[in-house]
C-alpha cells in the first residue's frame, strides 16, 4: 500500500511527530507542547490538546514543503509506557490521568500480591496495574466504559473507537502476548472484563480514520488508524532496524539496553523484561549508572576536554560501580546497590577514564546477562543518546564489548512509531 505514514510521539516532555515518504524516508517533522497541566490531577485531554496542535503544525509544514497531507495513509502513536486513564463511551475521561511515575499506591499492591503470581510484572506500588485499582475506586458513579493507555486514548480520539491497545503498552498492566490473554485473576482482583481492552500486536491496524477528524485536519478519509508502541519501544525502531540480533543502548543519563531476540526472554530478579514486537522479542533492561553520573563530577566542556587526554585503546584498572546514590535496576536488581566512585586518582583525566571504562563494563555485563539466558550477539550495535557523541567513549566500549558500535541516525520515538507501520521501512 502506498502513501505517507505518520508518527505521534507523547514523551515526557513534549509532543512530537515524523512523516515518512513513500521510500521510508524522513520528510517532515514537527514539535508540540502539551497544554497546562495540573500535576495533582492530570487532564487526559490536555493530550489530546497538544496532539491535536502538534497535527496542525506538522500538516502547515507539509503545506509549505509542498505535499499534500491527503497522502498520509497511515497513523500511529506511542505514549510513556504505564500512563493511563478510564474514558466513558464517548472517549471522554471519568477520571484523571494517572502518569508512568506516579507511585505509592501499598493498598492496591497488597490486593495484586493476593492474586498475582510471585514475580509477576503488576507486582509492587509503582506498577500500571495498581494504578488502574486506583482509578477504578475514583470512579465513584462507574462511569467508566474503556481503560486506555496514553497512546490508546489518542488512537481512540483519531478513529473514534475505543477499547484497543497493543501487545507493549499492555504488558505491564498485565496482558500476556505469549497466551494473548488477560489473566484470569483479575476477575477476582474485582478489576471487570468489560473495562479491558482487545490486545493486537503493536503496528496492527485498528480503525479508520473519524470523519470529524479527518475533515479537521484535511486528512483523507480513508488513513487508517493503527495500534502503536510505547515511547522506549518506538525509540529503539528509529535507531535500528527490525532484525533479530539488533541492539540499541541509550547513554542518557541512565544506560538502558534492547535487543532484538527470536526468543522471549523475563527475569525480573534481574531487572529484564520482553515485549512483543514483530516476530521476535524485545529484551531489555536500564541500569541506573550513565551520563547523570559523569555530570555530578565534570562539566560539558570538561568531558571534552578530559576526554581528548584518554587513550581509549589502555584499560583502566580503576574498578567503580557509578551510581548517582543507592540503588540499581539492571543487570543487577538491588535497590540498596551503594555506588563505588572511589578511590578517585589526582588526574582527573583518570578518574574520567575509570568511570568510563566502568560504565562500559556494567553494559558489558547487561549484554551478557541477555545471552547468559539465550538472547543472541548483538549485531549491529547501535547507541544513541548524549553519550553517543563521545568518540573516546565509543572506542572504550567497543574494546570492553568486543562489538563494533555505530551512531545511531534517529533517535525520535515519532519516527519509530512510523517506521512500524510504513510498509518500506
Amino acid at each position: 500500500m502506498t502513501g505517507l505514514s505518520l508518527g505521534v510521539d507523547l514523551g515526557t516532555s513534549g509532543i512530537r511527530s515524523a512523516v515518512l515518504g513513500e521510500d521510508g524516508q524522513v520528510i517532515s517533522t514537527a514539535r508540540g507542547n502539551y497544554a497546562p497541566i495540573n500535576p495533582d490531577r492530570v487532564d487526559a485531554m490536555a493530550w489530546w490538546a497538544g496532539v491535536a496542535a502538534c497535527l496542525s503544525a506538522q500538516i502547515d509544514i507539509l503545506n509549505e514543503q509542498g505535499i499534500d497531507p491527503q497522502r498520509i495513509a497511515r497513523i500511529a502513536v506511542d505514549g510513556t509506557s504505564g500512563s493511563l486513564v478510564l474514558t466513558d463511551a464517548g472517549l471522554r475521561p471519568v477520571t484523571r490521568a494517572l502518569m508512568y511515575n506516579d507511585g505509592g499506591f501499598a493498598d492496591e499492591a497488597a490486593r495484586i500480591a493476593i492474586h498475582a503470581p510471585a514475580s509477576h510484572i503488576t507486582q509492587g506500588p509503582n506498577s500500571s496495574l495498581a494504578r488502574v485499582l486506583r482509578l477504578m475506586d475514583e470512579d465513584r458513579d462507574r462511569n467508566a466504559v474503556h481503560l486506555l493507555h496514553q497512546a490508546d486514548f489518542i488512537a481512540a480520539r483519531l478513529s473514534g473507537r475505543g477499547g484497543i491497545s497493543d501487545h507493549n503498552n499492555a504488558l505491564k498492566t498485565g496482558f500476556d502476548p505469549d497466551d494473548g490473554v488477560w489473566p484470569d485473576w483479575f476477575e477476582p482482583l474485582g478489576l471487570p472484563e468489560r473495562l479491558l481492552p482487545e490486545v493486537r500486536p503493536a503496528g496492527a491496524i485498528g480503525a479508520t480514520i473519524s470523519p470529524q477528524i479527518a475533515a479537521e485536519f484535511g486528512l483523507s478519509p480513508d488513513v487508517m488508524v493503527h495500534l502503536g508502541t510505547t515511547d522506549s519501544i518506538a525509540a529503539f525502531l528509529a535507531a535500528a532496524p527490525l532484525q533479530i540480533g539488533a541492539a540499541v543502548t541509550s547513554l542518557g543519563t541512565t544506560l538502558a539496553v534492547k535487543m532484538l531476540s527470536d526468543q522471549r526472554i523475563d527475569d525480573p530478579g534481574i531487572g529484564l523484561y520482553s515485549h512483543r514486537l514483530g516476530d521476535g522479542w524485545l529484551v531489555g533492561g536500564a541500569s541506573n549508572t550513565g551520563g547523570g553520573v559523569l555530570r555530578q563530577f565534570f562539566s560539558t566542556e570538561a568531558l571534552q576536554a578530559l576526554s581528548a587526554q584518554i587513550d581509549p585503546t589502555i584499560p583502566s584498572d580503576l574498578d567503580y560501580y557509578p551510581l548517582s546514590k543507592p540503588g540499581e535496576r539492571f543487570p543487577v536488581n538491588d535497590p540498596h546497590l551503594a555506588p563505588r566512585l572511589s578511590p578517585r586518582p589526582a588526574d582527573d583525566a583518570l578518574y574520567l577514564h575509570g568511570l568510563l571504562e566502568s560504565i562500559a563494563r556494567i553494559e558489558a555485563r547487561c549484554y551478557a546477562a541477555m545471552a547468559e539466558r539465550g538472547a543472541p550477539t548483538p549485531s549491529p550495535l547501535y547507541t544513541a543518546g548524549g553519550g553517543a557523541a563521545n568518540s573516546v567513549w565509543t572506542q572504550i566500549r567497543e574494546r570492553v564489548l568486543g562489538i563494533s558500535c555505530q551512531s545511531a541516525t534517529h533517535t525520535e520515538a515519532a519516527i519509530g512509531v512510523a517506521r512500524l507501520i510504513h510498509p518500506a521501512a
